[in-house]
């Protein structure tokens, strides 16, 4: 298939581009290499494309999302026959910083993907929706079937718009769309303002780490592998109609349009605590602990139920989160010699 895999240069849309050039597909890969962080992982990412089996068969344009005549024309240009989003403004506490930029990247620039995909007959649109949606919501596990009218930051108001404008699309275009909801994704070529590269830095450093929640969050910890292999699965099963949905008892992950919502983690949530002694014994440094409050827009725990995905894909998370650490911190001290 011709695939076009939006944030190709960032952490989980590189390994998915890599695994679809493996498998055979066609790649346009796409980003706008902003600055949001170091430019120069970006880069090297695009460059070990360039080393994967089938790079032949991978295309990079530099384009926002959010240029709405730029994606107009790539769409009737290239003729995709299905999509993987992953481009977006990321994390949370930045959409407190700068909310415009998670307006212009994750629903302008989503409203072009989605308008793109209507006008040029793309067969399937996977995208990146986020377990930040689940906001204040405190059922554990997290479930696709649970209310989230209650986001926490503007972010995961960004991410619940997405999987609402797919819905619409889905239901009056007949668009099959997905949302995945992912869990903390870690693993080698990870994004620089994530809590595990954080805290490596600091740690080889000799500096303290900022532990907020006083150490007492709990998170779903989703290798990066485990992420690919949900997302190429999904890819491949494009979303159905629910004959059994029920405008009386709506279920808010299904639909009588072709519309499907899933959360895609590891469903085995690790205290922030024990995640920190596994990358300290695999350091071989302790690290110094500055001991904080919960953060602004943060919750306390994420823990997903990922039953839906399993039957309707066969993923199963295979990583644990020891085996992961491990394979990161290998990744970081090869890739800045620390």
């Amino acid at each position: 298939m011709k695939i076009l895999v939006t944030g190709a240069a960032g952490f989980i849309g590189s390994h998915v581009a890599a695994v679809l050039l493996e498998r055979g597909d066609e790649v346009v890969g796409l980003d706008n290499i902003n600055d949001y962080y170091d430019v120069n992982l970006k880069y090297a990412r695009l460059e070990g494309l360039k080393q994967k089996p089938g790079s032949e068969r991978f295309k990079f344009v530099k384009i926002d999302v959010s240029d709405t005549k730029t994606m107009e024309s790539l769409f009737a240009e290239e003729k995709f026959d299905r999509v993987v989003h992953l481009a977006a403004q990321a994390g949370v506490r930045y959409s407190i910083e700068n909310p415009r930029a998670y307006i212009d990247s994750n629903i302008v620039g989503y409203l072009n993907i989605l308008e793109g995909c209507r006008h040029n007959g793309v067969e399937h649109l996977v995208y990146a929706s986020s377990s930040s949606v689940y906001g204040a919501n405190e059922t554990m596990p997290f479930s696709e079937h649970d209310n989230i009218d209650h986001p926490l930051s503007l972010y995961a108001a960004s991410k619940k718009s997405n999987e609402l404008m797919a819905h619409t699309y889905s239901h009056l275009y007949g668009l099959p769309t997905t949302g995945l909801r992912f869990f903390t994704v870690y693993g080698p070529w990870g994004r620089p303002d994530m809590a595990l590269f954080l805290f490596t830095k600091a740690i080889l450093a000799g500096d303290p780490i900022d532990v907020f929640n006083y150490g007492k969050h709990r998170r779903d910890f989703t290798y990066i592998d485990d992420i690919v292999e949900g997302i190429v699965r999904t890819l491949d099963k494009p979303a159905e109609t629910n004959n059994k949905w029920s405008g009386e008892k709506p279920d808010p992950a299904t639909s009588k349009a072709p519309w499907r919502v899933f959360n895609i983690g590891n469903q085995r949530p690790v205290e922030l605590m024990s995640y920190i002694e596994l990358l300290e014994k695999h350091l071989g440094k302790t690290a110094e602990k500055n001991l904080l409050p919960l953060q602004p827009g943060d919750v306390p725990d994420t823990y997903a139920d990922v039953e839906s995905l399993v039957e309707w894909t066969g993923y199963k998370p295979a990583i644990t989160v020891e085996q992961g650490i491990e394979r990161f911190v290998d990744w970081y001290r090869d890739f800045y010699k620390a």
